[in-house]
């Protein structure tokens, strides 16, 4: 039986900068993954081939980092019908909006999930591969759950801690 994972792939290694925020989400719930530079226009061979190889070893994820033109989400999911996130890089004269129109707009039939633009997107990503892979897996959905409950107390926490230096 194969180990199930999520693929993360960015169409440069100078994204890895913004992804870190993904394989830190992935790696804090114990999710298996694997890393790749791919392109959908420089190396559509090569992603298409990857993409049909990872989904026959059980990826059940694919996140997609790209910038500027941001098509390789969008490739991606034109080749799987695993779920696909997409993650606009925060580059270029738009600062990744060119990236988001291109993450969002596909034709019906053919879904990315689209994420925030940057770092609060590639973390999210993470997180919504761990959503997805909760689905299916009770223990994953305990993890994502106590990790939700974590965030809320240290928000709570943080409040406590100004109203006690306001005096209130």
């Amino acid at each position: 039986m194969t180990t199930p994972f999520v693929a993360v792939l960015m169409g440069s290694d100078s994204d890895l900068p913004v992804m870190q925020s993904t394989l830190d989400v992935l790696s804090s719930f114990d999710i298996h993954f694997e890393v790749k530079v791919t392109s959908a226009h420089r190396t559509p061979a090569a992603t298409h081939a990857y993409v049909t190889d990872a989904e026959e070893r059980g990826c059940k994820v694919f996140i997609c980092a790209a910038g500027l033109a941001a098509h390789l989400a969008g490739a991606v999911a034109g080749i799987t019908t695993r779920p696909v996130i997409g993650v606009p890089i925060d580059a270029g004269p738009l600062q990744g909006h060119d990236a988001l129109l291109s993450t969002v707009m596909m034709p019906g039939g053919v879904p990315v999930a689209a994420v925030a633009i940057g770092k609060a997107g590639a973390k999210n990503a993470g997180y919504l591969a761990a959503q997805l892979l909760a689905i299916g897996d009770d223990a994953m959905a305990e993890r994502v759950k106590a990790d939700r409950q974590k965030n809320a107390e240290a928000v709570i926490a943080k409040d406590a801690a100004l109203q006690e230096k306001l005096g209130r």
